[in-house]
């Protein structure tokens, strides 16, 4: 099993840096795929992956990856109406097909997967986003990594017993300064790069830090809805990991908070 998941892990970052160093509609296609894969498992909770519903949402994913590449997002609002309007509209007129929390799931997953993704997509646009797009990255799987050895070396007081036993408060302060110190010798490293100065760096170890946080909030979100619906994996698509859920939990979460704050630290 450990030889299965480091091998798939391997593959996994690999696919990732390859599609981050290209970026443009290479990681936009990429994002694309990822985030069609990722509804579709959290549409298999709800059962309407082979619905009405679930197929609307994967069309309404398409819509919003191509919006972004050809007008950004200038007017979201717009978007999230219309959605809106869609599930109201299928849901009155195939009523009783669907009850209110399929509804309610399809509207909830097409942001919670597919907008909330799409914001490694648009870090990657950013000035410099060829840098500040690995921030995601370090924010959510190097601090993964740090909370897990400080986990498992130290780790005594559970963080969130019935939700995640194996969790616990000294590996979560540990994956937070793992991120702080890992975002900011990055940030030192890459300044001149990057364009920012030894004040820039310090705060971009801060959004490090911040990023630490959330992802913990993503992972332990993905694990309570597998827990309210009793399922070990969302899927079997990354062998030794499950699914593109299991993978991107904090990940998307992540993203569009790396995304802000970068966007605030490279305009200061």
């Amino acid at each position: 099993m450990f030889k299965t998941r480091l091998l798939s892990g391997i593959v996994l970052l690999s696919l990732m840096i390859f599609f981050l160093v290209m970026g443009g509609r290479f990681l936009w296609f990429f994002m694309l795929v990822i985030s069609l894969v990722g509804v579709f498992e959290l549409n298999r909770v709800f059962k309407i992956e082979n619905k009405l519903p679930g197929i609307a949402c994967y069309g309404a994913t398409i819509i919003w990856y191509n919006m972004l590449l050809f007008y950004g997002d200038k007017d979201p609002f717009i978007f999230v109406c219309a959605w809106l309007i869609i599930l109201l509209g299928i849901y009155v007129f195939s009523y009783p097909g669907f009850n209110a929390t399929q509804i309610m799931a399809a509207f909830f997953g097409l942001f919670y997967v597919s907008v909330m993704l799409s914001y490694i997509f648009r870090t990657r646009e950013l000035d410099q986003g060829i840098y500040l797009v690995w921030m995601i990255l370090i924010c959510s799987w190097g601090s993964d990594t740090c909370a897990y050895c400080v986990g498992v070396l130290i780790g005594k007081h559970k963080m969130s017993p019935k939700l995640s036993p194996k969790k616990s408060i000294e590996g979560a302060i540990g994956g937070v300064i793992g991120s702080l110190l890992l975002t900011g010798i990055y940030g030192f490293l890459l300044s001149e790069r990057i364009g920012v100065d030894t004040r820039g760096a310090m705060l971009l170890a801060l959004v490090g830090g911040i990023g630490a946080l959330v992802s913990m909030v993503g992972d332990l979100a993905a694990s309570a809805i597998k827990r309210n619906y009793n399922i070990k994996d969302y899927g079997s698509l990354i062998p030794g990991h499950g699914g593109i859920l299991d993978r991107f939990d904090s990940i998307i979460i992540t993203a569009p908070i790396i995304y802000y704050l970068c966007s605030m630290v490279m305009g200061v």
